[in-house]
């Protein structure tokens, strides 16, 4: 865990939380909502992830003397500092459980807190919440396409600094199996594994040396890059000749790996001479520049690829470089808050809420969420957020309530899970859906409805505000 102190955060927030203060606002009690607008990667679904590490991060979260210290250099105020030298998170958060499948304009998660407690959180609860989700939709994403092979996260070096630590929770969270990342597999107990660079081979006058002396050192877990020189011509035989001098030892080499070329190519006319010396039980692992799109097609082309390396597509979310999670004021001072535009699309939802997702009889997603106020505890009709004549009777469905305290006077109440529970929670959920909003191409569009009384709620609150402008 990366150390966050309370300075990690926008100017702006700070600018606020003095105007607030000095104003007498400082103990006003405030609802802000996080959620996001639009899918990555035109995909159907979006899988939530972060929310361990942010309330750990908020558990924690402190001004100490420097940084005090630098803030008075920037012209903040004695009186606004001192406050500040004490600052705690003490409020509540409500939240959808980490690993979750969540979709647009529906709250994700809720945070209940003074005024300046809540918009001081902001800044880290958007960066790690947006990034993690992203990260963990990739996936996800790549997970649903490779069935049961083996998917390792090997994006550190090509991700944007610190965020690769992120990037490889996410990664798992969403489905992966491990990572070549040292310090997130030590800290989070994320199974390890590397092969070798060509460097290494290159180092060497001689392949087969290289292997030799590699395999010695990795008899456990030893991978040969076989691609330095000639894949087939060279860099196979002299796998096959160091495996078979491993069998005499009473080791086994655990896998070959391509990584340039016509993979799925190359992946066929391994296993074949793989297979011709007896070698059927070592694996072919493939990467450069592998997504779920290349994955998709190599095993459509039938490329016996047992473990898939992936790297930069992943932990950059490419296309995708940002999720637009957004946080907005939904209730303050004792009243519902909203934020008008001329777009119904980007009005926000007033008031404090809960959210059901809707099953049928036999428990199974029909691809639908419902928005509710958060007293409301069964909605009979879901209303469509922007095409107020579009409607759909939910009164004979099961309404399951998404939003849930994780976090209460500034203290976390999750149960810690391990990140493969995440992980295997994540995978059940998504599994719940029904095919249509799982494909690549022209996915489903999951229904996000409002409940008559939140309907009615916004719209009053829309033709208040129009009236005094």
């Amino acid at each position: 865990m990366f150390n966050f102190t309370a300075t990690y955060t926008d100017q702006y927030q700070l600018a606020m939380a003095q105007v607030y203060f000095e104003k007498g606002h400082k103990d006003q009690k405030a609802v802000f909502e996080y959620f996001f607008r639009k899918i990555p990667f035109n995909g159907g679904y979006a899988v939530f992830s972060g929310l361990e590490d942010l309330l750990e991060i908020i558990e924690n979260f402190r001004f100490d003397k420097s940084e005090i210290e630098y803030l008075r250099t920037k012209g903040f105020r004695e009186n606004f500092l001192n406050y500040l030298k004490n600052f705690r998170f003490t409020g509540n958060i409500i939240s959808v459980k980490e690993g979750d499948v969540v979709f647009p304009t529906r709250p994700v998660l809720q945070i209940e807190a003074s005024i300046i407690e809540a918009q001081l959180i902001e800044t880290i609860l958007l960066n790690l919440l947006n990034f993690q989700t992203l990260i963990a939709t990739k996936a996800s994403r790549t997970r649903l396409v490779a069935g049961d092979k083996m998917l390792l996260d090997f994006g550190l070096r090509r991700s944007q600094g610190p965020g690769g630590y992120y990037a490889t929770r996410a990664a798992v969270t969403g489905g992966f199996d491990g990572t070549s990342n040292v310090i997130a597999g030590r800290e989070m107990d994320i199974p390890v594994s590397g092969t070798m660079a060509h460097s290494f081979v290159q180092s060497y006058d001689d392949e087969l040396e290289a292997f030799r002396d590699f395999a010695e050192g990795r008899p456990e877990n030893c991978v040969l890059l076989v691609d330095t020189y000639n894949t087939l011509k060279s860099g196979i035989p002299n796998a096959v000749t160091v495996a078979k001098e491993m069998e005499e030892r009473g080791q086994k080499l655990l896998a070959v790996r391509l990584d340039s070329g016509d993979l799925a190519y190359f992946a066929k006319e391994s296993r074949k001479l793989l297979d011709a010396a007896g070698l059927e039980y070592v694996k072919i692992a493939a990467s450069n520049q592998l997504d779920e799109f290349v994955i998709k097609s190599l095993l459509e082309q039938q490329a016996p690829i047992d473990i898939f390396g992936v790297g930069t597509n992943l932990v950059t979310g490419n296309p995708d470089a940002a999720l637009d999670g957004v946080y907005k004021l939904v209730y303050s001072a004792g009243k519902p808050r909203i934020k008008i535009s001329e777009s119904l699309s980007k009005v926000t939802l007033p008031h404090k809420k809960q959210v059901f997702r809707i099953k049928n009889k036999e428990g199974k997603c029909i691809g639908a969420d419902v928005i509710g106020l958060a007293e409301e505890t069964r909605i009979e009709e879901m209303y469509h957020p922007f095409e107020p004549y579009k409607s759909l009777n939910i009164e004979e469905y099961e309404q399951e309530p998404l939003l849930e305290k994780v976090m209460d006077n500034g203290k976390s109440l999750l149960n810690k899970r391990t990140l493969k529970e995440i992980a295997e929670y994540s995978l059940s959920r998504v599994a719940e859906l029904p095919i249509e909003y799982k494909r690549f191409n022209n996915p489903h569009i999951y229904k996000v409805g409002l409940s008559a009384r939140l309907k009615e709620e916004r719209d009053k609150l829309i033709k208040e505000y129009k009236s005094k402008t």
